[in-house]
Order: structure tokens, then C-alpha cells, then sequence
């Protein structure tokens, strides 16, 4: 209902601020085309005004025509009825000088009047000469062409030109026709000035002229009227939009709306701030009262009643009640309305503003919230507390006040006097009493007093800003009793304090103590790590030394395994030759591991880091395990990744591999399984080496990757080996920025992971450094 769409602002111009405008239904469709006829009547009299003018000169053009035609006509009868009676009269047109005696016969043939209105009659002779002129003329020849003018065409042609309207020498224009008289006895020349025959025609003109001219007054000054009357319209609309507008924005700022009431017709204007406070849209310009019934809280106010009442008497409202919002939230409203009666209809109105109170309503509810906690929350304190106003009168106090008085509710009740209150009081007894000399200047005082049940208060009593007083009485009974053993604890910290000077002094010497242990630790430590350099240098030299005369013994013990010198007689002495050479090899091996750990224990190692193919290396490494894999039966199956590139030195991964691949096959028993898996990562290359092996226990799992660290114990041995392997493998993997990670389980297997920089390539081919574990890959 009130949420349609805004009606437009012509909808609203039947009204200001709910003031109805009595208007007919003519008088209506008339309002609603008042913007076009504002421009449309101005255009109708202008066009008037111009068709009445345009009018007006067409017919007196026309009846000058025909005043000028009749003229013609009229002077060519004259000259008819002359040039008949002369042919009639005896004698010719040659009489004596002057033709006296013809042009009084003739004027005494014409009829009266045929002469007048400036009409001239010349009887012209054979010769051409004028011989008698009717009235008048002056003396002397003058032949016909000699009056007309030399060149005009009734000169020359006479009766055959028929009437013309010509130009005397003399400047006048004239009316002129000529007639021959019968028997050529010469000519008639009848002429009338245009001035003359048209002089009734100017009169009428002018009459004309003024009553056309009095009528476009007439009509300019209704024109203007209403012109003047429509801007006044205007101006009077401006002002009305302006007050409504000026009126809507001080009722909208100050969140109050106005209603105005009929009570007689049961509707309900509201302004537009009404709206605005409700959130509604207007759709129309009134309200029912059962629209704005239905929005009215059931529970503030009654309408129905409130108009029944309203009808019967004359009588203010001052009410507040709720009303439903478009949000459907209930607002708080305070009316202010009275009873106005209607000139116009006599009708009844209930007139008034309407504010918002949510905003006071809500602070007074959260004040008396607020009140009602302040009174629980001094209620609840441990303290005695009682607050005097300006006047001395009790504002509040709780329990505990009441209690150390032996007052009741009733005698400290909020805006009795101190006196009364006090009077009624039980003072307790104080003992002792320690003021606050500090606080006496500004009206606040702290002191302690001891009362005769033993107890202690201390009470803080100061001034308010609004001039009263709060007093406070707070039982510090256990705090004193509490101040007496902190000064029994204080002695007793006296003398732990001198227990603990006699401790220090110890402290001091056994600290002493502890940096000469220290310092010897360093330099102990500093011993072990240079017998650990000796030691690498050590093994290295030997290592070297003893791959000499070993290369003799392997190379003289092949000699004789291929009886290269010829045949060595026993069959064990070939037996002994393999023995040689595989123990020779295996102490090569062992020879080989620990001059690599001693070069890389010593960083002596240096790596020469390039792209390497995963799947290239691990065939290179397969081939050195694949016969002792197949004397074991054992199933290899290998998971190759053609795309993964490593950025390692070639040399370092492929010991890594051989000594990966060589431990799961000498750990893994006949009819095993090894198991190769190459993965690609975000920024490495994890490859995967597992067994199906003897697996290995979880206590030996975090020593594993030692140097000369094995499974088995030195007493318990059934593999070969020099224990290097796994910690080779694991500190090449670091030293190329990845690592190495060993799972396992006992009887099951083992799985050894190794984590190695990827080297990518770009869109163009080309090999890009990725960044692993801080190095450069």
C-alpha cells in the first residue's frame, strides 16, 4: 500500500502541505493542461490578431478594387450618354472658340450629377483639339494628346483602350476612357481623379482601421492580463513548492512529521519527512485512517476511539504511542496535535507534529538500565558506599551503609536530609583514627579507624563535581592483619637475605670454577678437531699408499688366474688367485668410500654442477648392479620420468645411485624385489629407491647416514661392507642443495628417498637455475 512507486510532482499539486484544492472536473483537466495553455493562448491571440489584421486588409483591398471598377464603370457611361447626345445634336464639335454653346447643351443632356466627384468631360474636334471641357477648363488649344501626355496608349488607340487608369503630365492619377461620337464628329474624353473616387473608400478604411485597432487592444491587454495572471500563478506555485520544501526539510532534520487529519472525510495527510522517518514511499497524497490504523501499535492507542472522541469534544492530544516502519521495526512517536476548523467546508482537522522519540525513549531505557546496574553494582561491592547531593540529600547507598549504621530501607530512603538520616544513626565507636594530612586541602579525606568489634575500616570521603559527597567505607581488616605479617616476613627476609649474601659468596667461586672447566673444554675441543683433520689426512694418505702396492697384487693375481706364463699346476691355485682378486677388489672398494669421505669431511670435494638426465644416470647405474641383482633373482622394476633434469654433478649423482642401488641389493634377500621411482616436485626431483629387504630396526634408523655406521654389529656380521655408503649418498645429496631420508621397517624393507634441485627450462628451450635449500640449482 505505501510502498508503491513515488507518484509524479503534478500529483501533488492539489494540494500544500494537505490543504485540498477545490477545483471542478473541467476546472481539473484544465490544471493538467495548464503548462501547454500557458504557451498555446499567448500563440492563439497573436495568431488572431494577425488573421483579424490580415483580414481586414484583403477587403479593403478588395472594396478599393471595386470602388475603383465601379468608378470606371461610371466615367464610361458618361462618356457613353455624352458621345450619344452630341451625335444627336445638331451642328458638329467645331463651333466658336470654346465651344460655349455645345458644352452648355451637353452639360444641360447629362444627368445631374454625372460631373461630380472630380469627373472632368473633354469634347475633342476632328483636328484632334479640344474644343469644350465640362467644368471648365483654361483657355487655349491643347489637342487630346497634349492632356493625356505624350506615349499613353488611350492617346493612341482612343476608344479601342477602353478605361485606364493613367498619369496626367501634371503628376495626377486619374480614372480615363474615350469615346468616338458617331458620323466622326470627333471624340468624348471623360477623366476622374483616383484620390476622388477613392475618398469614400479612405473613410471607411479608417473607420475600419480603428475597430480593428481597438479590438487588438483589447485583445494585447487580455493577453497580457492573463500573461501577468499565469507568471503570478507561477511565482504564487514557486513560493507554495519553496514553504513545502523549506517545511519538509526543518520537519525532516528535526526527525517530525505532519499530520493533518480530517476527521469528517476519515483521511490522513503526512509530509514527506513522515515518510522518511517510516521509510515508506508516497503513492498518494492522503492516507485512509484505516491504512495508517493498521501501522499504530494496538497496544499505544486506539484510533477508532480517539476520533470518537475527537468528534465530541474539542480537546488537544500529547500522546506517544509506536508505529510500524517499512522495515517492519516498531518507532516511537510524540503527538502534538489540536482541533482546527475548516473555513472553507467547516469540516473538523486534527492538526499537529509528530517527532521521533525512539532516540529518547532508548535513552531513557538504557538510563534507567544503567541506573538500575549502578544500584546492583554498588549493592554488590564489599563496601560500605552512601553518595550525598549539593543539597545534602541521599542519592544512594547500599546495604553494607545501612547495616554499619543499624538503619532500615525505609529511614535511608533517596532525597532525605543528612540530618534525618544521621539522627537515626548508629555511630560506631572509632578507636584510632589516622587522617591524611595530604588531601585536607581539597575537601577529600582518607582515614583508618578501628572499631570495637576489632575490625578496620578505611574510609575515603571526597567531593563530587556537582558539589556533593561520596563516602566509602571499605573493611581492610585483613589486609591490616595481613601488613602484620609482611612485618614478620620481613624479618625473617632480613635474615634469609643474609643466608643468601653467605650463598653468593659460594656461587662466586663455583662460577669460577665452572670458566676454568670451560676453558680447558675449548681447548680439549680444539685438540679433538685437529686430531679429526689429522685423521682425514691421515686416511687419505693411506688410502693412497695402499691403492699402490694393491694395484700390483690385483693385477699379479689376474696374471696368474689367466696362467698368462702358463699353467699353475693345482686347481686351488687358481681358486686362490679369485680369492685374491675379489678381496683385493672389495679392499679397493673400501679403499675408495673412505678416501671419498675424507675428501668430503675435509671440503675438498668440489662439484661441477650442469643439467643431468635422472633417467640417463639411473641406466649407467643400473648396469653396474644388474648382475649381481640377477645372480640373486631379484625382480628390479624401474619407473623412468624422461622430463626430469637435476642440476648436479655428474660424477656425485652417480655415485649416489650405484651406492643407493648396491645396499638395496646386498640387503635384500634371493627372490626380492628393488624398486626405482623417479617423481617430479615444485622446484626438485625425488627418487625413490626401495627393497624388499631385511629392513632396519627404528633405534639404528637416526645413526644411519654415520660414517661407518652399519645395521649390524661388529660381532654380528653377515654383509660385507665399509658402513660409507649411506653417508656418502646422504652428504653428496646436501652438498647439492637437497637431502636424503630413510624409512624403513624390520622384515619388510626399506625406502630411501633423495631429494635433488630441479633444472627447468623455459619456453624457449632453454636450461633456467631454480633455487633449493638456499644454494643455487
Amino acid at each position: 500500500m505505501l510502498e508503491a512507486d513515488p507518484a509524479p510532482t503534478a500529483a501533488r499539486a492539489g494540494t500544500i502541505l494537505g490543504i485540498t484544492r477545490v477545483l471542478t472536473p473541467a476546472h481539473q483537466r484544465l490544471a493538467r493542461a495548464e503548462t501547454w495553455l500557458r504557451f498555446a493562448i499567448p500563440g492563439v491571440l497573436g495568431l488572431f490578431l494577425l488573421s483579424l489584421a490580415a483580414i481586414t486588409l484583403t477587403q479593403l483591398v478588395a472594396l478599393r478594387r471595386d470602388v475603383l471598377a465601379e468608378a470606371g464603370r461610371e466615367i464610361d457611361l458618361v462618356a457613353r450618354l455624352a458621345a450619344a447626345s452630341l451625335a444627336q445634336a445638331p451642328g458638329g464639335t467645331g463651333q466658336a472658340p470654346g465651344g460655349t454653346g455645345l458644352a452648355e447643351r451637353l452639360a444641360a443632356a447629362l444627368p445631374a450629377g454625372a460631373l461630380d466627384h472630380g469627373r472632368t468631360l473633354l469634347i475633342v474636334g476632328p483636328d484632334e483639339v479640344v474644343s469644350a471641357a465640362l467644368p471648365a477648363g483654361p483657355a487655349g488649344r491643347r489637342t487630346l494628346t497634349d492632356h493625356f501626355g505624350e506615349g499613353q496608349a488611350l492617346s493612341i488607340l482612343g476608344e479601342r483602350a477602353g478605361i485606364m487608369r493613367i498619369t496626367l503630365p501634371g503628376g495626377a492619377d486619374v480614372l480615363a476612357t474615350v469615346r468616338r461620337i458617331a458620323d466622326g464628329r470627333g471624340q468624348v474624353a471623360v477623366t476622374q481623379g483616383v484620390e476622388a473616387a477613392t475618398a469614400a473608400w479612405w473613410g471607411r478604411a479608417r473607420t475600419q482601421g480603428i475597430v480593428v485597432g481597438s479590438v487588438a487592444l483589447v485583445i494585447i491587454c487580455i493577453g497580457l492580463a492573463y500573461a501577468l495572471q499565469a507568471d503570478r500563478a507561477r511565482a504564487v506555485d514557486r513560493v507554495c513548492d519553496q514553504v513545502r520544501q523549506r517545511l519538509d526539510t526543518a520537519l525532516g532534520r528535526g526527525r517530525c512529521g505532519l499530520w493533518d487529519w480530517d476527521i469528517a472525510r476519515g483521511r490522513i495527510y503526512w509530509s514527506d519527512s513522515m515518510y522518511q522517518i517510516l521509510g515508506f514511499v508516497r503513492e498518494r497524497e492522503f492516507l485512509s485512517f484505516g491504512d495508517v490504523n493498521a501501522l499504530v501499535h494496538p497496544d499505544d492507542t486506539d484510533l477508532y476511539g480517539l476520533a470518537r472522541q475527537l468528534a465530541a469534544q474539542d480537546a488537544a492530544v500529547d500522546h506517544e504511542f509506536r508505529i510500524r516502519s517499512a522495515s517492519g521495526e516498531w518507532i516511537w512517536l510524540k503527538a502534538r496535535a489540536e482541533i482546527v476548523q475548516d473555513q472553507e467546508d467547516g469540516g473538523r482537522h486534527l492538526v499537529g507534529i509528530v517527532m521521533d522519540v525512539s532516540e529518547q525513549r532508548r535513552l531513557a531505557e538504557s538510563t534507567a538500565t544503567a541506573d538500575m546496574r549502578l544500584r546492583d553494582a554498588v549493592e554488590a561491592v564489599s563496601e560500605a558506599f552512601v553518595l550525598w547531593d549539593a543539597q545534602n540529600n541521599l542519592v544512594l547507598c547500599n546495604s553494607k551503609f545501612r547495616r554499619l549504621h543499624a538503619l532500615t530501607p525505609e529511614e535511608a530512603q533517596p532525597g532525605r536530609r543528612y540530618d534525618a538520616i544521621m539522627g537515626r544513626a548508629a555511630l560506631p565507636q572509632v578507636r584510632r583514627e589516622f587522617p591524611n594530612p595530604d588531601l585536607a586541602d581539597s575537601g577529600a579525606r582518607i582515614f583508618e579507624a578501628e572499631l570495637a568489634d576489632g575490625r578496620w575500616l578505611q574510609i575515603s570521603e571526597r567531593r563530587t563535581k556537582d558539589g556533593g559527597y561520596v563516602s566509602v567505607g571499605t573493611d581492610i581488616t585483613t589486609l591490616k592483619r595481613h601488613q602484620e605479617r609482611l612485618v614478620e616476613s620481613e624479618r625473617q627476609l632480613i635474615a634469609t637475605v643474609a643466608d643468601l649474601k653467605r650463598s653468593r659468596r659460594t656461587l662466586e667461586l663455583q662460577t669460577q670454577q665452572l670458566a676454568d672447566l670451560a676453558e680447558r673444554y675449548l681447548d680439549q675441543k680444539a685438540q679433538a678437531e685437529s686430531a679429526n683433520r689429522s685423521k682425514s689426512e691421515f686416511l687419505a694418505n693411506m688410502s693412497h699408499e695402499l691403492r699402490t702396492p694393491l694395484n700390483a697384487v690385483l693385477g699379479f693375481a689376474e696374471v696368474m688366474q689367466d696362467e698368462v706364463f702358463g699353467p699353475l699346476g693345482s686347481e686351488k691355485y687358481r681358486e686362490y688367485c679369485r680369492d685374491i682378486r675379489s678381496s683385493g677388489h672389495y679392499l679397493l672398494s673400501v679403499i675408495d668410500d673412505i678416501l671419498d669421505m675424507s675428501r668430503i669431511e675435509a671440503r675438498r670435494v668440489t662439484l661441477a654442477k650442469q643439467p643431468v638426465p635422472v633417467a640417463e644416470a639411473l641406466e649407467r647405474a643400473l648396469k653396474l648392479i644388474a648382475e649381481p641383482a640377477r645372480a640373486k633373482g631379484l625382480t628390479l622394476s624401474v619407473e623412468m620420468n624422461a622430463e626430469a633434469v637435476v642440476l648436479a654433478d655428474e660424477r656425485a649423482l652417480h655415485q649416489i645411485l650405484v651406492n643407493l642401488l648396491q645396499n638395496a641389493v646386498k640387503f635384500t634377500p634371493e627372490a626380492g624385489r628393488v624398486a626405482v621411482r623417479i617423481r617430479r616436485a615444485i622446484s626438485a626431483i625425488h627418487i625413490y629407491v626401495e627393497d624388499s629387504g631385511i629392513g632396519i630396526p627404528k633405534a639404528v634408523l637416526p645413526k644411519l647416514g654415520a660414517p661407518f655406521e652399519q645395521v649390524e654389529s661388529n660381532f654380528a656380521r653377515s654383509f660385507k661392507g665399509s658402513g660409507l655408503g649411506l653417508a656418502i649418498a646422504r652428504s653428496l645429496a646436501d652438498m647439492h642443495g637437497g637431502g636424503l631420508r630413510i624409512r624403513s621397517e624390520e622384515g619388510t624393507g626399506t625406502i630411501v628417498l633423495v631429494r635433488l634441485p630441479q633444472a627447468r627450462r623455459d619456453a624457449a628451450g632453454t636450461t633456467v637455475v631454480d633455487l633449493v635449500a638456499g644454494q643455487a640449482a
